[in-house]
């Protein structure tokens, strides 16, 4: 059975390389695409452009941060968020940055306000769980308290969130805390 679970590993291990290996065939496609576009020799449709926005997202992310966010959550949560933002239209992608917008600014009043339970407060929280399903495939309440818990343990997110107002990474996080009891 040892053998099983070690046969199984590597079949794993395998699917999961082969899923970067074509991560970074794409992007590699878009590069020499928009060097292309830039000599002049082939023009990018904005579809194609977009395809390698997404592709270099999802490789910075996971440049930045695959690691602990595997080590956390998994491979198979990592990437089926890595497919769920591949598969995301203009239009889906215009809906989250809108509501990344409307998110930040609702949590810097709420911050202003200083009340984690209040209207604005949870309304912010609303948000932030709104967005996160732009991401996630299932949303739970104990991941969004995790998530919010690691805007905190992490300088990397306590730096986004603290440049919307200094100590809004706190403030989120004892908000969601409340929003998810």
């Amino acid at each position: 059975e040892k053998d099983f679970d070690g046969l199984s590993a590597l079949q794993n291990h395998l699917t999961a390389l082969r899923e970067k290996r074509a991560r970074l065939d794409r992007l590699i496609d878009n590069v020499q695409k928009s060097i292309s576009a830039m000599k002049g020799e082939a023009e990018m449709t904005d579809e194609e452009k977009f395809e390698g926005f997404k592709e270099k997202l999802i490789l910075d992310n996971e440049q930045k941060y695959g690691g602990e966010i595997r080590e956390k959550y998994g491979d198979e949560a990592v990437d089926r968020s890595n497919t769920k933002l591949k598969n995301m239209t203009k239009e889906q992608y215009g809906e989250l940055e809108a509501l990344t917008k409307e998110l930040n600014r609702t949590l810097k009043a709420a911050f202003e306000q200083g009340d984690h339970g209040g209207e604005l407060a949870q309304k912010a929280c609303a948000l932030h769980k709104k967005w996160l399903c732009f991401y996630w495939d299932h949303y739970s309440k104990e991941a969004h308290r995790g998530v919010a818990q690691m805007y905190v343990d992490d300088p990397r997110f306590t730096a986004y969130y603290d440049a919307v107002a200094p100590g809004c990474a706190v403030f989120l996080r004892d908000a969601v805390r409340i929003f998810c009891a």
